[in-house]
């Protein structure tokens, strides 16, 4: 399947920038999609606008595709806005013809399209042009010739986890969304292997399961050997230059809230407003969330706020008609409460719409959710004289978790929460031994057994080079 052509619209459905790649379609014809965006909003359903012909058609591939191309864009141009749509439209235009041609997804990846498109003047060049090394080389995702003084590899796990919780506190359902993004700064064309606690790796291998994951729904980056994944569950790779997820997850677990928020509202002749939130944390004494933060919603109408915590600070943002309450630092197995009073107007309707949900922030360093280990990363980089210093760090980012309020009681109902560990500076002293299989000596090299705390227990991330 192929598009027939990409605009690029502002916020009154005027073009500001179009590609026709295929010639069969009136360009005329955007001018009815405003008109069916508007009847969308009216209607309360933001759902994409959809219209084909008769036949079969991949619509998640367009949608990936136009993703993808905002993705460009916004590294291209720090923000994409009306503005910078204008003043980079010569670019946009050459970014838009190898992006696609003919309607058919090519040059995808920013890093490979930034070396020969760029914001900078060009000489004019009476040679015949030539077209890039990385977009006709077996490994288009990575130039060649790449070089540093200091070899660098980092690593981040960040989990998103969903949870939906019965007004009685039990847990409904639990899910684990995870990705395993990397930072490569290493010279040549090296070769890496990573290793994680893969339940199906540690059977086919005969180790013990109590410490394994099950992994579902995996999606890895164009740069992994899929069928090497799939004969022995080795995630091997030639990385991209930079920035970029190297695979994607999914964990079918039970996990239960970090924070858990109770709240009790009160309304008192519709004449003012009671809140008594409780929050506590359910994680170990030992780890400790950081720059909590709480956010409470409140009537649009409330006014004269009262506020008393036992920790940490309350604010009212009357833009967001929500509360803020803020804790720098929440130990585990500790439990705070804090009132909130408001004035009501003399006369209210009543509301007949679902009250918006409580939403909490945190981080947790130190700290993992799903129990996934690396416990292991291996280099064969072109070149033996790689010297790199060890760097781990453990850390958890939360994301709202969301609690819908009830009178008197609540439910929680849905938490989100980023789980980040073994952010790794790799870097070690080369030595030449002897290793099995080998006639010779060959160069390799071991990291000193650098440690994270996981879960509470300290593990052992082995980084190897040979």
């Amino acid at each position: 399947m192929s598009a027939s052509a990409v605009y690029v619209l502002d916020l009154k459905g005027k073009v500001l920038v179009c590609r026709n790649y295929r010639g069969d379609v009136d360009m005329s014809e955007i001018e009815h999609f405003m008109t069916l965006l508007m009847d969308k909003e009216e209607e309360g359903t933001l759902s994409p606008i959809l219209s084909h012909a008769l036949g079969r058609f991949y619509v998640s591939l367009v949608f990936s595709f136009l993703y993808k191309i905002i993705q460009v864009f916004s590294e291209y141009f720090k923000e994409l806005e009306e503005e910078s749509i204008r003043d980079n439209f010569v670019i946009i235009y050459e970014l838009m013809d190898e992006l696609m041609d003919f309607g058919y997804p090519q040059t995808t990846d920013s890093k490979i399209l930034q070396e020969y498109i760029t914001q900078e003047g060009h000489k004019l060049d009476t040679g015949a042009p030539r077209p890039p090394a990385t977009v006709t080389n077996a490994v288009s995702w990575r130039s060649e010739g790449i070089k540093y003084r200091k070899n660098e590899v980092f690593l981040d796990v960040i989990e998103s986890v969903n949870l939906l919780v019965s007004a009685n506190g039990n847990v409904l359902r639990s899910e684990i969304v995870g990705s395993i993004k990397m930072r490569v700064f290493l010279s040549g064309m090296p070769e890496l292997r990573l290793g994680l606690n893969d339940k199906v790796l540690f059977e086919n291998t005969g180790r013990g399961k109590s410490k394994s994951v099950e992994l579902e729904d995996v999606k890895f980056h164009q740069c992994v050997r899929l069928s090497r994944f799939e004969n022995d569950r080795t995630i091997s790779f030639i990385p991209p230059d930079g920035e970029f997820e190297l695979m994607s997850y999914r964990l079918n677990t039970h996990v239960k809230p970090l924070i858990w928020i109770e709240s009790v509202i009160e309304k008192h002749s519709h004449s003012r407003i009671e809140y008594m939130i409780k929050a506590k944390s359910q994680f170990k004494r030992r780890s400790t969330a950081n720059n909590v933060e709480i956010h409470i919603p409140v009537p649009t109408d409330a006014d004269s706020p009262k506020f008393k915590t036992t920790v940490g600070s309350v604010k009212w943002v009357p833009e967001n008609s929500e509360i803020v309450w803020s804790i720098k630092s929440f130990p585990g197995g500790k439990e705070y409460l804090m009132r909130a009073h408001f004035g009501l107007p003399s006369v209210e309707a009543e509301d007949k719409e679902g009250k918006p949900p409580i939403s909490v922030k945190f981080e947790i360093p130190y700290f993992t959710t799903s129990g996934i280990q690396v416990s292991s990363l291996v280099l064969t980089p072109t070149c033996a004289q790689t010297h790199a210093h060890p760097l781990t760090r453990a850390h958890t980012d939360g994301t709202p978790v969301r609690t819908r309020t009830h009178t008197p009681t609540l439910a929680h109902v849905h938490s989100t929460q980023h789980t980040r560990f073994a952010r790794t500076n790799i870097q070690t002293n080369v030595h030449k031994r002897a290793v099995p299989g080998h006639a010779e000596p060959c160069c390799t090299s071991m990291l000193p057994l650098t440690i994270f705390e996981e879960l509470g227990r300290w593990q052992e991330l082995r980084v190897l080079q040979r």
